[in-house]
């Protein structure tokens, strides 16, 4: 049976973790689903792990819905959650419901997910949920913020910011989030959060006491050429595809291939 997001409440009730990783094509959305994953999230990571740019800014909702749409052709089982690329809802909450609209529509995706929990962002949230879509929030790091965060640091580390993240979250469960990704911030300010929310929260880079976890799948497999400092490899694919492609390189310029 595929995934709701009911039932991710009912596993946080039940202290059943919750298990998310990204996806940008069929091939590996396919795998993925059958190996029993919770969520697959087309992350707007795609837009340095399969589209070569440097940072998440790049990216169009053209480009993420056309991803959107192979992985979805992947999908039987996983609750599926896109991304809305970097100013794709920021203008006005009409904005937000136009594009998380098209990607409802024409990926048939079950939700999307926002970064950031400051008041407009609140109420951007509270407008979708209203009108039948489902939100994920994102607080702590938020990468499409990179500039205003002066990079890739962890967040949450003094006082003020922890509080101000904590009450980010309570905010967007208040506007209907259905769970929240917690990125890069405290471990104990990660089981503050989840312990004060009813929604699930996803951790990455957020310590054990997320009622969940989210990574990029291309670092868990050992694709990418740089990892967070939170990412665990699983397997090094990028070296064992080099040495498989280098096998086959030597066997045809050596006659070895085809027999």
């Amino acid at each position: 049976m595929a995934v709701t997001i009911q039932q991710l409440r009912q596993w946080k009730q039940q202290g059943h973790p919750i298990t998310v990783l990204t996806a940008w094509d069929y091939a590996l959305a396919t795998i993925l689903d059958q190996a029993g994953v919770d969520v697959l999230l087309v992350g707007d990571s795609l837009a340095m792990v399969a589209l070569g740019y440097t940072t998440t800014l790049s990216l169009t909702l053209d480009e993420m819905l056309y991803h959107a749409q192979a992985v979805r052709r992947g999908v039987k089982h996983a609750l599926l959650v896109c991304d809305l690329p970097f100013l794709s809802y920021q203008e006005s909450p009409q904005q937000a419901l136009r594009n998380a609209g098209k990607l409802l529509q024409a990926a048939e995706v079950a939700a999307v997910k926002l970064e950031g929990g400051y008041p407009d962002m609140v109420i951007t949230v509270r407008y979708l949920v209203e009108r039948g879509i489902p939100v994920m929030g994102h607080v702590g790091l938020t990468p499409q913020s990179l500039h205003q965060l002066s990079g890739y640091h962890r967040q949450g580390t003094s006082k003020p910011e922890a509080d101000r993240i904590l009450q980010e979250a309570k905010a967007l469960e208040e506007a209907g989030a259905f769970a929240i990704v917690l990125e890069h911030i405290p471990a104990t300010l990660a089981a503050t959060i989840t312990h004060a929310l009813s929604i699930p929260t996803i951790g990455i880079g957020a310590g054990s006491h997320c009622d969940g976890q989210v990574l990029v799948t291309a670092d868990v497999l050992g694709l990418s050429d740089w990892q967070p400092p939170f990412a665990k490899p699983y397997i090094d694919l990028r070296q064992s595809i080099q040495e498989a492609v280098q096998q086959f390189c030597e066997d045809v310029r050596t006659q070895k291939f085809p027999k």
